[in-house]
């Protein structure tokens, strides 16, 4: 079988789709950063089956050097790499092998010692010998880029600025990677080298062509070294011999070369450069220079006007200049899930296109398949940002996202459609450039949002359009550039059902977001058949019109669906007890949809607050307090208060990544309202001490001052920030406490 998977490899027919885990060991000063641990892989092996469920036949995989010899180099550890290639084996899953990913290697070496070549091969050989039947290998990840980020701009181990070492760095990679090959194909002379490296391309204002012009000669370093194509000709020879590099350390790669059998291109939408001189443009923190010239280095596609290569062009002009196979071998996007789908099938298409034309394109690879942890800060600190990939780990188990369905999908099907695929990406629409918002968080700026046509496109349908929720997840889908229509009573009476019916129809959404409803808590005990009517037979009648249609369907409910305890959370699997009409009505319709229709998705959520209303719990205690009155608030009721924002966000990417049942989604945490009014004073500047407790229930007077938790927790994973984080961004974010100076 794996003679047969390695003849596909070599000589493919089609784009293939491989799979890749970020596996970076780096180490900042004396300590070592491993996305294996930040993720959990290292325990879990059960990982690698839901790979392969994917129907994944190619995985990058490591076997670091850092981790099997990380004391000495005679004292190797193989008990993991063992058991996770055995693993791959029994699973049909041929692994290219990586030894080093953004590693300068265990504590006897580093990239700048002059024997790292050797030791390195040496690494290689015990690796090949421990494991003879491996024919993949990637020795070193991205020499270039770690050669930069090591040895320019010192932001890993040894932290070093100095063009020297960098050189010396770049050269002791690739004669690393050579030796290594040599090392390793005297055990298995089969072995195939796939060379991977970040290729971008540099553009730049005339006053800066210089530099953008040997940057465009640099990007190829790698390639062209195993290639031997650095000679006294090529233009990045000059470089190395002003750096003092001696003729015959560059002759070595002319005489010993060793080229790739699949070059492996990592491309990034930041990948391409815009080098501008015009600092008054840009916050002084980008500005930089070369010591000739200042300037700033940005992203191209964030500068109007540049007309970027973008991934087609890069990849054929890496085939037409060493005619060697090619692969895509990172494909991830730290995004929101539309734009990671988006993006993957660019590229899919991207090079199916040059399949067609005659390229030798092998495989594109879907990775960070669990996701990565502070490339947000290049990996420098270790904050545990995470940025979910084709699994989210804020879960008690990897759970697929949509991009893992839209994997799973072309792999089976070579073919993938959904409605919100028909919109460009952000890095194509307007609201990306940087000049005057600034506004640089994925493309998404709630002043400049994307309206796309509706000929021909199926809309997400969302109700409430009068209502907070609603018009924030129409205000979210604007921001994302999802086709949606937001629906208000006038036109849909969700309680009637022959209106739900005809309205699906005539729209043909391929989804349904409920946020309609009733929603005066107290008011409901005076207006009960209104209450039912709107939050139980309305729910029940859109989860009915989608089960017919056959479309997804999200509808909301409350934590007052439960009682109350003395303290602790609610799970999603506690059994409701509601003690109001309103609590009673949600858990009423809870329960008939769930019975109608398993696949739908129920989200519970509490205690909203949003920066684009004024009628909030957080709003009118700030108001009272700006007036210099006492504010009076539960100190006994401890609930999960919920950014709207953050709200509406989750919730699209859980209809996205196709989840079904109940979800709790609330910020992490809980708190009673009067702490609440509290914190939000002190994040306004105001006294906390005119915020008095309040030990009133909601339906009755009573001087009971037992404490009742409504607190919601998910047992499915918690998706959304933490509470302290949600009330720092709306104090920043709020329209009202903006006008207001609040």
């Amino acid at each position: 079988m794996k003679e047969r998977r390695s003849e596909k490899l070599l000589a493919p027919q089609t784009v293939d789709i491989w799979g890749g885990v970020e596996c970076t060991v780096n180490r900042i000063k004396d300590q070592y950063y491993d996305q294996f641990k930040c993720s959990g892989h290292l325990e879990r092996l059960s990982d690698l089956d839901l790979i392969a469920q994917l129907g994944i036949r190619t995985l990058r995989y490591p076997v670091l050097w850092e981790r099997v010899a990380p004391e000495h180099p005679d004292q190797p550890h193989w008990d993991w790499s063992d058991e996770r290639l055995n693993k791959l084996k029994s699973l049909g899953i041929e692994p290219i092998v990586g030894l080093l990913h953004h590693g300068s290697g265990p504590v006897y070496t580093s990239l700048s010692d002059p024997a790292f070549p050797e030791k390195f091969a040496r690494f290689a050989a015990m690796v090949a010998t421990r494991y003879p039947d491996i024919k993949l290998y990637n020795p070193i990840n991205e020499p270039l880029t770690t050669a930069r980020f090591s040895g320019l701009y010192g932001f890993w181990y040894p932290h070093t600025r100095d063009p020297y070492l960098f050189a010396r760095m770049i050269l002791n990679e690739c004669k690393g990677i050579i030796l290594a090959m040599k090392e390793i194909r005297k055990i298995q002379p089969d072995a195939k080298l796939i060379q991977t490296e970040d290729l971008g391309y540099t553009h730049s204002t005339p006053k800066l062509a210089y530099q953008a012009q040997f940057e465009n000669h640099r990007r190829w370093l790698t390639f062209d070294l195993l290639c031997g194509k650095i000679d006294k000709y090529h233009p990045m020879w000059k470089m190395f011999r002003n750096l003092r590099i001696q003729e015959k350390d560059l002759l070595f790669f002319v005489q010993n070369p060793c080229p790739p059998d699949i070059i492996g291109i990592n491309h990034y939408l930041t990948s391409e450069r815009y080098l501008d001189h015009n600092l008054e443009l840009y916050p002084w923190h980008l500005h930089g220079g070369n010591g000739k010239n200042k300037y700033v280095d940005v992203e191209a596609i964030r500068i109007p006007g540049v007309q970027t290569k973008g991934i087609e062009s890069l990849l054929e002009e890496t085939w037409q200049r060493y005619k060697l196979p090619v692969a895509v071998t990172e494909v991830h996007l730290g995004c929101t899930r539309e734009e990671q789908m988006r993006w993957f099938v660019q590229v899919w298409q991207a090079a199916n296109n040059l399949k067609q034309k005659g390229v030798d394109i092998r495989a594109i690879t879907a990775w960070a398949m669990l996701g990565s942890y502070d490339w947000d800060s290049l990996l420098t600190c270790q904050r545990k940002h995470y940025e979910p990939g084709i699994f989210d780990l804020k879960a008690p188990a990897p759970r697929p996202t949509a991009l893992a369905h839209l994997v799973k999908d072309l792999i089976s099907n070579g073919q993938v459609e959904h409605p919100v695929l028909e919109a460009p990406g952000w890095w194509q629409r307007e609201e990306r450039y940087l000049h005057q918002s600034q506004k640089k968080s994925c493309g998404l700026d709630s002043t400049h949002v994307y309206e796309p046509t509706s000929a021909g496109q199926r809309p997400l349908l969302i109700t409430g359009a009068t209502g907070t929720l609603g018009k924030a997840i129409a205000r979210v889908c604007a921001q994302r550039g999802i086709l949606h229509r937001l629906i208000s009573r006038q036109e849909l009476d969700i309680a009637n059902p022959a209106q739900v019916i005809n309205v699906i129809e005539k729209l043909k959404p391929w989804a349904v977001i409920n946020a309609a409803g009733y929603v005066r808590v107290d008011q409901a005990e005076k207006e009960i058949e209104r209450c039912y009517r709107e939050n139980l037979n309305g729910a029940v009648n859109l989860a009915e019109a989608c089960r017919q249609t056959g479309i997804q369907y999200l509808t909301f409910s409350s934590d007052l669906v439960f009682e109350g305890k003395p303290e602790g959370f609610y799970f999603e699997a506690d059994t409701p007890c509601a003690r109001s009409v309103y609590g009673a009505s949600k858990a009423a319709a809870e329960e008939i949809i769930r019975r109608l229709m398993p696949g739908a998705l129920i989200v519970r959520t509490s205690a909203f607050f949003g920066p684009w209303d004024e009628y909030n719990f957080i709003i009118a205690a700030l108001r009272t307090l700006h007036a210099g009155e006492s504010f009076n608030a539960a100190a006994h009721v401890h609930v999960s208060p919920t950014y709207v924002p953050d709200l509406a966000h989750a919730a699209l990417n859980l209809i996205l990544d196709r989840e079904q049942g109940i979800w709790h989604l609330t910020n992490d945490g809980q708190t009673s309202w009067a702490e609440l009014a509290r914190v939000a004073a002190i994040d306004a500047g105001l006294n906390k001490k005119f915020v008095d407790n309040w030990y009133q229930t909601q339906l009755e007077a009573s001087s009971d001052k037992v404490p009742v938790s409504t607190a919601l927790a998910s047992s499915k994973g918690f998706i959304m920030p933490e509470l302290t984080h949600a009330l720092g961004r709306f104090m920043k974010e709020s329209e009202y406490l903006t006008r207001k100076a609040v």
